[in-house]
């Protein structure tokens, strides 16, 4: 079955607030099986949300609004839908005692007139109750078609939808959709897709989809079955296919876990410490490593080392070598690496140092030209690399190749 969304509110078109509404409802009705072609934001005028409505209905079978179900005059999803399915409203008075029931709890009890306009739903709809707010959901069906009205607000449409919502929509399509993520580093996206095209030319249940990340290509393995355990019988060959092909290029195949996480965890295995020194990625590669829940435990400390005097003073980086190759330099990558982890006294340890942009390059040492060291007990390895993107764009890059640097290092020790 085809579900498409439509979100009601002038404000989400304004940019006023971030629509995260379509985007956890296409998340969730893809796990349920459901199919999505077609999204829509519509402002709070009743003559284009007629026209978005009739037009949704027309090419899918169960259309989702949210929001626009409130006490204001510009609420007017559920006037207008129940227009379109040709239904008339009337006061449903187990909604009414809900709405005073809210006003008594949460407020002063006392219920402003315009509150009421949310009791009144359209004639054989299914009331959904809304346990965080007083606009009830509501379940529209008529010749085959159906409208699911929800509220706007997050905190509200979160739990109707999961405790209500869903169980509904599974009833209508049994057979739900389950996935795997497949994260790799150390290769480009073109190569990657080159490596499995003939599994994508073939595939049929389950499917493979790319995505290109920053530094990173994600494979979502996809699988449409009647459970979970069903779903993983047609899932597991494909990713031990995928580790054939791409071995220790896979980091995880668990959706939540980062590079980062990866790398702290191998750390961790293999009892080392490591450090970092930075000079264009500012406490980017720092950060990114601190954002792991129990990175201390490996991270020792970090040195951001903008100046030359810094490179000097804090890392032991030879005044002949700045003066001779230059901050950004092979020469001074290496150093710096090597400066760190003794500073530090650290297992491993990694070092950026380049020109992020949007000054700073010359023809001999552009913009976005990035020398990253590696330090694995004893041993340096310095990669250069040439990024073509902004500033903050040069740096996040520069961070991910490091990241994967130090990886692939800690796996060959």
């Amino acid at each position: 079955m085809t579900v498409e969304f439509i979100s009601v509110g002038t404000e989400i078109l304004l940019g006023n607030i971030v629509n995260t509404n379509a985007a956890y409802l296409s998340e969730r009705c893809a796990a349920l099986g459901l199919s999505c072609y077609h999204q829509s934001v519509v402002g709070d005028n009743e003559e284009r949300l007629e026209e978005t409505i009739r037009l949704a209905l027309s090419r899918s079978d169960i259309l989702i609004l949210s929001g626009g179900l409130g006490p204001t005059k510009d609420d007017l999803t559920k006037e207008v839908t129940a227009k379109v399915f040709g239904k008339k409203l009337y006061e449903d008075a187990h909604t009414k005692e809900r709405i005073q029931e809210y006003f008594q709890q949460m407020h002063s009890g006392q219920v402003t007139p315009n509150n009421w306009k949310q009791a009144m739903v359209p004639e054989g709809a299914k009331v959904v109750d809304n346990h965080n707010g007083t606009a009830p959901g509501l379940i529209l069906e008529e010749n085959d078609k159906i409208a699911i009205l929800l509220p706007g607000p997050p905190n509200e449409i979160k739990p109707m939808f999961e405790e209500d919502i869903a169980p509904y929509l599974n009833q209508l399509e049994p057979e739900g959709i389950f996935s795997k993520m497949v994260k790799i580093c150390s290769i480009g996206e073109s190569k990657a897709e080159t490596m499995i095209t003939d599994l994508m030319d073939t595939q049929t249940n389950p499917t493979i989809a790319p995505y290109a990340k920053t530094g990173e290509v994600h494979l979502r393995v996809t699988a449409k079955a009647a459970d979970e355990e069903a779903a993983e019988d047609l899932i597991t060959p494909v990713i031990e296919e995928l580790f054939r092909r791409f071995g220790d290029k896979i980091y995880t195949t668990e959706e939540e876990v980062t590079l980062e996480e990866s790398i702290v965890n191998l750390l961790d295995e293999k009892g080392m410490t490591m450090t970092t020194a930075e000079s264009c990625t500012g406490g980017l590669l720092a950060g990114r490593i601190m954002n792991v829940p129990g990175a201390s435990g490996v991270y020792r400390e970090g040195y951001i080392t903008y100046s030359n005097d810094a490179k000097e003073r804090l890392l032991g980086v030879k005044r002949e070598t700045l003066m001779q190759y230059g901050a950004v330099s092979q020469q001074t990558a290496c150093e710096m690496a090597r400066g760190v982890a003794a500073a530090a006294g650290a297992d491993a340890a990694l070092s950026v140092t380049g020109i992020a942009g949007p000054g700073g390059g010359t023809e001999e040492k552009p913009v976005g030209l990035v020398y990253v060291g590696c330090y694995v007990k004893g041993h340096v390895r310095v990669e250069e690399f040439y990024f073509t993107g902004n500033r903050d764009k040069n740096r996040e890059y520069a961070v991910a190749r490091a990241l994967t640097l130090l990886r692939e290092e800690l796996l060959k020790n």
